[in-house]
């Protein structure tokens, strides 16, 4: 299966979506974005220790994975920089419930973002 994201894996990365303060928190989530300047989609996954043991934090960032391959693709949306960090419901939340939780919050924070400088 080809995923129509691509995935970050720099610090810098991820330190530059969370400085740019779009957010919004779910349940199940919290959802950070960042326009970007290159085409395509950029999506990141993290979890901390507030999660769990290592075993729960590698379930929880499978299962916002998982979310990104379902909602994403219907969102149609390029140029953008996203960070899904995972909470302790992020194990037990529902999935259908967490994947419109993500496609809720991605929507939003895609539409009212600024434009890139």
């Amino acid at each position: 299966m080809s995923r129509i994201w691509q995935s970050l894996r720099r610090r810098p990365d991820f330190l530059g979506i969370a400085a740019s303060g779009l957010k919004r928190a779910t349940p199940g989530c919290v959802v950070q974005a960042r326009r970007s300047t290159e085409t395509g989609l950029r999506v990141g996954f993290t979890a901390s220790r507030k999660v769990g043991i290592s075993v729960a934090r590698n379930r929880a960032k499978r299962r916002l994975r998982a979310v990104a391959d379902r909602v994403l693709p219907t969102l149609k949306i390029e140029g953008w920089d996203l960070v899904l960090i995972a909470r302790t419901e992020t194990l037990t939340r529902d999935f259908a419930v967490m994947a419109d939780d993500v496609t809720r919050a991605v929507g939003r924070l895609t539409q009212s973002g600024p434009k890139p400088s």
